[in-house]
């Protein structure tokens, strides 16, 4: 399809590496993200042999993205003509970019051409800000590898630079500016402007990737996404009579769990997560615990206690994935519980890893 030129579309959405420094304060302002473009001219690791087109969706810092914001870059990616392009690049906040890159691996597994996304820890005219590499990093992967799918592209802080399988990236750590994945485990790395892939049975083989059926149905327009996801996490004192869950607008809890697959788990009292999931039994809500390792493993009394509640272990998943999966899945296939449960257990696009 491409000679020796190849057209890429990069997709702006703002944040940090679309941003420039105001005064004291970092915002997105008019410009910002096509000035990461001149600097990538600019420099000597530019290609010759890329044409960009850009669009810009959104126009965010991406701790403000919502569900319709997602909805709405979402449509502008399935509305491109993937025919046009080598690959896409996506632009994005890093506060958020976890959550994109796994709702974007649901949303674009049928994808036949590498959607990459990528990020800056600091705005790109900042001497320590990896956002230009990281933009480099992300054409040369898809100018060079042509892998259909969707990725995730950003530096760590030993100046490796890491791929990563789109429902796989799990949230910047505070401290550190690091992204991480289960296990630790990249897809691969970027080593001399070409990919390297990470060997690993929990990794599938470059040559293995294909368009995958993606979770929505693209002929019936767009997707919904539901809000009414509750995300907890667990932590020593947590009430859970401060939770109202009547009224409906309810439809799943995913609840976070301890290192090693447990919550309190006494018998009853505000502190009891087995009452929890009793009373959203009643309530007709569903609840799904995540991440587990492995729920065939040999799992602490108190885990089988919240299984025997009546909550769904979600293993093998970060909770990234989780949370954007169930927004996904209730909002195509309504509140009912056999058909929510039945998609949350399938794999989709690569994130369920099996522990080694």
């Amino acid at each position: 399809m491409f000679s020796q030129m190849k057209r890429i579309l990069i997709v702006f959405t703002g944040g940090t590496i679309g941003s420039k420094l105001d005064g004291a304060s970092i915002d997105v302002q008019k410009g910002g993200s096509y000035s990461l473009l001149e600097a990538y001219a600019r420099q000597a690791e530019a290609r010759a042999d890329v044409a960009l087109d850009t669009i810009q969706p959104l126009n965010l810092l991406s701790e403000n993205i919502t569900p319709r914001d997602w909805v709405e870059l979402a449509a502008a990616l399935r509305e491109t003509d993937w025919s046009r392009y080598a690959g896409i690049v996506v632009t994005h906040g890093s506060d958020t970019l976890a959550y994109t890159s796994c709702l974007a691996g649901y949303l674009f597994a049928d994808i036949p051409i590498p959607l990459v996304l990528t990020a800056s820890n600091y705005p790109i005219h900042d001497s320590r800000s990896n956002g230009l590499r990281n933009l480099s990093a992300a054409i040369d992967f898809v100018a060079e590898e042509a892998l259909p799918g969707v990725f995730a592209v950003y530096e760590n802080g030993l100046g490796g630079m890491q791929v990563y399988l789109g429902t796989r990236l799990m949230q910047c750590e505070p401290f550190t500016d690091q992204f991480r994945a289960p296990y630790d485990l990249a897809y691969g790395t970027m080593e001399n402007r070409r990919f390297v892939w990470h060997g690993d049975a929990r990794n599938p083989e470059p040559g293995s990737l294909a368009p995958k059926p993606p979770l929505h149905d693209w002929t019936a327009g767009r997707p919904v996404l539901e809000t009414g996801v509750v995300y907890i996490r667990p932590y020593p004192g947590l009430d859970y009579s401060h939770y109202r869950l009547d009224g409906g607008c309810v439809k799943a809890v995913l609840h976070d769990l301890h290192h090693s697959g447990t919550a309190c788990s006494v018998d009853d009292g505000p502190y009891s997560l087995p009452a929890f999931i009793s009373r959203c039994r009643e309530q007709g809500i569903d609840v799904y615990l995540c991440p587990v390792k492995d729920a065939a493993d040999a799992l602490y009394a108190s885990s089988h206690a919240l299984i025997e509640a009546g909550a769904t272990i979600l293993d093998g998943m970060s909770v990234e994935a989780a949370l954007t999966k169930l927004m996904l899945v209730y909002g195509q296939a309504g509140t009912g519980v056999s058909r929510p449960r039945a998609a949350m257990k399938a794999s989709v696009y690569y994130e369920r890893l099996a522990a080694l």
